[in-house]
């Protein structure tokens, strides 16, 4: 019986350690996969900047640039919907400029200046940047084209 009994013991301490190693190894990867999505987030604002400001530089072939301002924020509505935050204005904010992006073209294209400068923003960290960002979704005429 006492044999029997630190046997359990034993089994019960090498049991409890390696799910303290489990745990530690869960959280450890969660915390490097949330870091993923945020690079992958920042890139998409990156890249999305970097195509208005190209056909701001250029003004030409504005199609194939829009087309690719509205697939990087897509990708960036993505993982911002992917990273854990309690900042959900954050997220409806770069959701719904991609949904105007989408939905108002016409209107769109006549604020990508003031869209570029608040990305910019938003990737130097600035909370106004979210706010430039609401601020250009609300100048949308959501009734016109």
């Amino acid at each position: 019986m006492k044999r029997r009994m630190v046997t359990a013991i034993i089994l019960t301490l090498i049991l409890a350690i390696a799910l303290a190693i489990f745990i530690a190894l869960y959280i450890d990867e969660t915390k490097r996969t949330q870091r993923a999505y945020r690079r992958e987030y920042k890139k998409s604002l990156q890249d999305a900047s970097y195509e208005i400001d190209t056909w701001l530089e250029r003004n030409t072939d504005l199609g194939r640039h829009y087309q690719m301002i509205v697939s990087d924020l897509g990708t960036a509505r993505a993982m911002i919907f992917l990273i854990e935050s309690d900042d959900s204005e954050k997220s409806k904010a770069v959701n719904e400029l991609h949904y105007c992006f989408i939905l108002y073209p016409e209107q769109m294209t006549e604020r990508l200046d003031v869209t570029k400068t608040a990305l910019d923003d938003v990737l130097s960290d600035l909370d106004k940047g979210y706010d430039e960002i609401r601020e250009i979704v609300a100048s949308v005429d959501k009734q016109g084209k």
